[in-house]
């Protein structure tokens, strides 16, 4: 049984077109089965917002598939349209095929890896393959019950990590309110005893971030040297700066690659930002262990005794700001030299320790929480290939 048999590729547009406004989809709004991003567009929509998505829809980012910009949708935003960048796929009779594990199936290994051998032989523009690559390919199991079984084995683990993630959430929203009371509010202990001058708590003043803070940034080892990209030194990329902790990246460098290249060693803990590249700019992450970068990122390393974790909260305030002032021709981009201009709040130190020390105790537990997420991953993508391959009888 094919994908084609049992799955709608790309079925044509409701006439119901929306026009006062969209809950808009990209591709890279997607990752791995989640959704990061969804766009509220209320004119300007993009010439690529095509694809009207229905509860249980899958979508399929045709281009560059190792990416795997893939995702099941079962969300409840009104008026969803994705890009046509995806194929969407929706299926035809649910008692023939179910969605979730034909969706897990073509979220393994075999399957990207075989959608990206199209891709990379395409003639298009960006390497890509058309629905009929992906409708052409064969479920391994037609027996819709023992799918059934096996999407439930794999959404137990998935479930879990999504429940992980809400208490990830939670641990980062505690820290957020904890800054915004006490720096941005100014409902710090003691507050009441505290004069102001200048709109300030006595004590407090405004500076450029470059007093506290350094910044250096980073470097792409040449591409036509593959065998730089062989080594076991992560490299970051601003796609992978999501607001939170780096355990890992998609691509490691040698130490070769690091001597011969702007690329430099990054001790761990330290504070990453986006520079470059449109949405991105802002983002921000935290690398767990000894790590390089490319160029678009921007390290921060402290003068002294104000906190990465303070300059973490307060870059997370001024994301919006930083986008506005971006520019670019290609890309919207911001420099090192604005960050360094940032005028920051700085309290006194005996507060801003006092905050810090809360602040590690709820990363610590996020780190605990993460490393969980990371073996129950590795847990369900070794169960996933012999769920499929029938090698692991349920």
């Amino acid at each position: 049984m094919k994908i084609r048999d049992c799955f709608y590729l790309n079925p044509p547009k409701n006439s119901n077109n929306y026009k006062d406004y969209i809950n808009y989809i990209d591709t890279s709004s997607v990752t791995d089965g989640k959704l990061d991003d969804v766009s509220y567009l209320t004119s300007d929509f993009p010439s690529r917002a095509q694809r009207m998505v229905q509860y249980g829809d899958i979508l399929y980012s045709s281009v560059r598939p190792n990416l795997k910009h893939y995702y099941h949708y079962r969300d409840n935003y009104s008026h969803p349209i994705a890009s046509s960048g995806f194929v969407l796929l929706r299926n035809k009779d649910t008692n023939l095929c179910d969605t979730e594990y034909a969706f897990y199936f073509l979220s393994t290994k075999e399957v990207v890896s075989y959608l990206s051998n199209i891709a990379e032989l395409s003639q298009a523009t960006f390497p890509s393959f058309s629905p009929k690559d992906l409708g052409g390919i064969s479920l391994p199991i037609d027996d819709v019950k023992k799918q059934r079984r096996i999407a439930s084995i794999l959404s137990a683990y998935d479930s879990q990590i999504e429940n992980n993630q809400k208490r990830i959430k939670l641990l980062e929203q505690m820290a957020e309110n904890l800054y915004k009371e006490w720096f941005v509010r100014f409902r710090f202990p003691g507050y009441e005893n505290v004069e102001k001058e200048k709109g300030l708590p006595k004590g407090w003043n405004l500076s450029p971030l470059s007093l506290y803070y350094k910044t250096s940034s980073g470097g792409t080892p040449s591409r036509s040297k593959p065998e730089y990209y062989s080594g076991d030194i992560q490299w970051i990329k601003t796609g992978e700066l999501q607001g939170s902790f780096i355990l890992d990246t998609e691509e490691h460098i040698t130490k070769d690659a690091v001597a011969h290249s702007a690329a430099k060693m990054i001790p761990p803990f330290s504070l990453l930002i986006a520079m470059y590249a449109g949405t991105n700019v802002g983002n921000l992450g935290i690398n767990v262990n000894p790590a390089t970068c490319n160029q678009a990122c921007c390290v921060f390393s402290s003068n002294g005794n104000y906190s990465l974790e303070y300059l973490y909260y307060f870059l997370k305030t001024q994301k919006e700001y930083l986008q506005s002032i971006s520019f670019g021709a290609a890309q919207q981009n911001i420099s090192q030299d604005i960050l360094r201009k940032l005028k920051i709040v700085v309290p006194t130190e005996p507060l801003v320790s006092h905050f810090t020390k809360h602040v590690k105790v709820w990363h610590s537990s996020i780190l605990k929480i993460l490393e969980q997420n990371r073996l129950l991953i590795k847990q369900r993508d070794l169960l996933l290939p012999r769920l499929m391959s029938g090698k692991l009888n349920i």
